[in-house]
């Protein structure tokens, strides 16, 4: 249990995480509007007039992101409601050209209802947190305030893009249930979860960096075994997992020293500072009565059929927990190695590709893709669609790195050539790695007839050692070794000179 120590004793943190991942669609929530607002396009030119809320523009709900919800609420174990509606959300805000964001009232059933997903804790065991909720929302605009010294402008071209809000749920009536984030590291790896099921699915890019991901970070302190919940605050638009914790700790803190000095906590939204690594007030926290939520008389309630739902989990792919579990539990790979191989689908499909089905392979292939390929990002196509020489540079494909694996494990080659072919590849050289093996006259020598040839003329030329050898200096084998590899140029095979020399020196 993650504890901070106080004057007073030890304090818990309760951590209630409301993330925002933006859904991937071609066109916005309710409107036609192309719902690509990257950096390279012009401001205010994907916008509509239902985006602005011109005077008779009707929304019209696009049913794909209410499958890409339905995706992520399948994924994430959740209850998926039949029926579910929309309201208007009421405030005023320079970015929010309608005067209110249409959203899923809090007080009743969303797209997505109760959920949970699997983290490892604090303690090292797994840990299942409880999500209430996963609503369909709208994006605002974005507000560009380093264009000009007096006059701040506004860009519209992400107003009205999908959001998914997914909130955690913090069971109040029963303060034992431990279902819940109590860490800043807990915090990170929800939201990590949050971003890999997200982008599994192809829900989102669920990038932070670009903004696509965000959280709003709810944090509450209470004294260590305590049965209660006290206040909380509420830090704004985190966009960094760093930041996440650092945030966590420093608030947990702040109130910390509050309650110990016999003050209360207010209720209220925070602004996180980096540079400074402090939370600061922003303003009292609002509830739903400042927002004034009414049903949208413009959208219907929406109405989801057990037909719809199936139709969506058919098309949905092995999520990377499970493939996960697969690579450990069927192909014997190492945890972290099945963690690396499931960073993105993309990835493991790569790996998948270039096992083929063949589960020998797979240590191989895993170990190749990690120490080697992933870094050469350049000479390799993630998405398995490219090969050979693409725009002058050489293309490494699941085959070619299956057939080097394969070529290891007959003794075709010895791991030396292989990288030595791996490294030709990589330099643009043509062909499959067999072909060039054959090219270059890489070849594992693996007559016991030649090599013990070696051996005879390496002992004979090194006979003070040999005595030494024999007298207890075993240690000596490797120089022997070593001898026989450079004689036979690299090309015997390990195994079979390790095998003979023992033989022959006694």
């Amino acid at each position: 249990m993650f504890t901070i120590q106080g004057k007073t004793g030890d304090w818990e943190v309760v951590v209630g995480l409301e993330t925002h991942i933006e859904v991937l669609s071609n066109s916005k929530l309710f409107s036609g509007a192309s719902a690509d607002y990257n950096p390279t396009v012009a401001p205010n030119t994907q916008v509509s007039m239902v985006d602005v809320a011109m005077p008779g523009m009707l929304p019209v709900l696009n049913e794909y992101c209410v499958d890409q919800a339905i995706k992520f609420g399948l994924g994430i174990n959740a209850e998926i409601s039949h029926v579910s509606r929309f309201a208007r959300k009421q405030y005023f805000y320079p970015d929010l050209p309608q005067g209110y964001q249409i959203s899923q009232p809090a007080e009743e059933p969303p797209v997505v209802g109760r959920g949970w997903i699997e983290i490892i804790g604090d303690d090292g065991n797994p840990k299942k947190i409880l999500i209430e909720r996963a609503h369909l929302e709208q994006d605002a605009g974005k507000l560009k305030h380093d264009v000009h010294p007096t006059k701040s402008f506004a860009d519209y071209n992400r107003t009205g893009v999908a959001l998914l809000e997914i909130v955690t749920f913090l069971d109040t009536k029963n303060p034992e249930n431990n279902s819940y984030i109590t860490s800043p590291d807990e915090a990170e790896k929800y939201l990590r979860q949050i971003r890999e099921i997200a982008r599994a699915l192809g829900v989102s890019h669920a990038n932070m960096e670009e903004g696509s991901m965000r959280a709003d970070v709810n944090v509450s302190v209470r004294p260590a075994g305590a049965k209660y919940f006290n206040e909380r605050c509420e830090i704004k638009n985190m966009v960094s997992f760093k930041f996440i914790k650092a945030a966590i700790e420093y608030e947990a803190k702040r109130q910390i020293e509050i309650l110990e000095n016999g003050g209360t906590i207010d209720r209220c939204t925070m602004r996180y500072h980096p540079d400074e690594g402090i939370t600061t007030v922003m303003r009292s926290k609002e509830d739903a009565l400042d927002y004034r939520y009414f049903p949208d008389p413009d959208l219907l309630p929406l109405i989801i059929t057990d037909e719809q739902i199936e139709r969506v989990r058919k098309t949905m792919p092995e999520l990377p927990a499970t493939t996960r579990a697969r690579y450990i539990e069927k192909l014997g790979l190492a945890e972290y190695d099945a963690a690396r191989l499931t960073e993105t689908v993309d990835i493991s499909h790569w790996f998948d590709a270039a096992v083929n089905g063949k589960p020998e392979r797979a240590k191989g292939v895993a170990n190749w893709m990690i120490s080697e390929l992933f870094a050469h990002p350049e000479n390799y196509d993630i998405t398995n669609e490219k090969s050979g020489i693409v725009d002058g540079m050489r293309i490494i494909t699941p085959t070619d790195l299956a057939e080097l694996v394969d070529m290891v494990a007959a003794h075709d080659i010895n791991g030396k050539q292989a990288k030595e072919i791996f490294i030709k590849m990589l330099d643009g050289e043509s062909g499959a790695p067999r072909a060039i093996a054959d090219k270059f006259g890489m070849k594992q020598i693996t007559d016991t007839g030649a090599i013990e040839k070696i051996i005879d003329e390496v002992i004979a030329a090194n006979g003070p050692q040999v005595e030494q050898y024999k007298s207890g200096k075993t240690g000596l084998l490797g120089f022997f070794v070593g001898n026989v590899m450079k004689k036979s140029g690299g090309s015997a095979n390990p195994a079979v000179v390790n095998e003979i020399l023992k033989k022959k020196l006694g």
